[in-house]
């Protein structure tokens, strides 16, 4: 090959290259693929926990908290083998899109939550290719009635439920906060009359107004989205609206702590969130993860940040206000 071709060749690849970064930058900006999905590989990938810590927890694995019909929906219970005194409870609500994932994806964050001394479910819930929304929310609901139903068999002190979730699974963890009492978001999977008011949440890197701007522009091609909640916005605004946890935010919401990575949309941050929540003197915060993309829970280094976050957050707001 001449020196000639050899260069044209080069400068070829170079700007194809130039081109395939192009779209991918666009691509997550706009959050059709990193924000919009989420998805976790399975296990949470390269996050590990020690064997010491998984030795001082009891499980209570594929407990079924939901019924609609013949379908049935499980979670898993982890708590300090130790404790003979009720606990706070932290719901665990995975990502993927809000179409895949499952109770596996959030176990490691509740098994290390479970070891600083609470009773966590990481829980499954019906996913977009089952069901449309709101029947992703309805599940979390059930999962919160289901543990203060049944608050004294796991030693759960069902005065203080919590929530943590990751993309989609931060979404919904947000508008469970926010939606009490709304009934459309209630759902009938069990546990009717029980309370699934939660009384603190860390939303992790998920969207808290689908009636933005930005998400406006995302529906209009994002699938993920449309499957989830029947169309784009412009063609179901009020389902948007009804999905978004600023919707139904009002002064007897919980505390909110977010967690997001810097790499990720900056709709992740849900400045209008904290600003309303402001507004009504609710507790509120955000820790940005330094280098981050938006599935932060992959690497042990990111992983151990966000436990950093979350941790002292619900100690505050879970633990000192029994």
């Amino acid at each position: 090959m001449q020196r000639r071709q050899f260069f044209a060749l080069i400068s070829a690849f170079a700007a194809s290259a130039a081109k395939a970064s192009s779209l991918l930058a666009l691509i997550f900006t706009l959050g059709i693929s990193a924000t919009a999905d989420g998805q976790q590989p399975k296990e949470d990938g390269k996050t590990t926990i020690p064997k010491a810590v998984l030795k001082q927890l009891e499980e209570h694995l594929d407990v079924t908290f939901a019924k609609y019909g013949d379908r049935t929906l499980q979670l898993d219970i982890f708590r300090p083998k130790n404790a003979t005194e009720k606990l706070p409870a932290i719901v665990c609500i995975h990502g993927g899109g809000w179409r895949k994932g499952s109770k596996i994806n959030h176990r490691k964050v509740a098994q290390v939550l479970a070891a600083k001394g609470y009773v966590t479910a990481s829980i499954d819930y019906r996913l977009s290719g089952e069901a449309t929304f709101p029947a992703h929310i309805h599940d979390c609901k059930a999962a919160v009635r289901f543990l203060r139903a049944n608050a004294d068999q796991y030693g759960i002190d069902a005065d203080h439920i919590g929530a943590i979730g990751h993309s989609a699974g931060g979404h919904l963890a947000a508008l469970l906060a926010t939606s009490n009492d709304v009934a459309e978001l209630e759902g009938d999977g069990g546990n009717t009359g029980v309370s699934s008011t939660i009384q603190a949440v860390v939303p992790m890197g998920g969207q808290t107004d689908f009636m933005s701007e930005r998400n406006r522009e995302v529906s209009a091609s994002a699938d993920i989205w449309q499957q989830f909640l029947g169309g784009s916005q412009a063609e179901v605004p009020e389902t948007y609206s009804l999905a978004s946890p600023l919707t139904h935010l009002d002064k007897n919401d919980p505390p909110v702590w977010l967690i997001t990575g810097e790499k990720d949309d900056p709709s992740t941050r849900a400045e209008s969130l904290r600003k309303k929540m402001d507004e009504f003197g609710i507790p509120n915060g955000l820790t940005i993860i330094k280098d981050a993309p938006h599935p932060f829970t992959v690497k042990q280094v990111w992983f151990d940040q966000m436990m950093d976050a979350a941790v002292p957050f619900f100690e505050r707001t879970l633990k000192s206000q029994q």
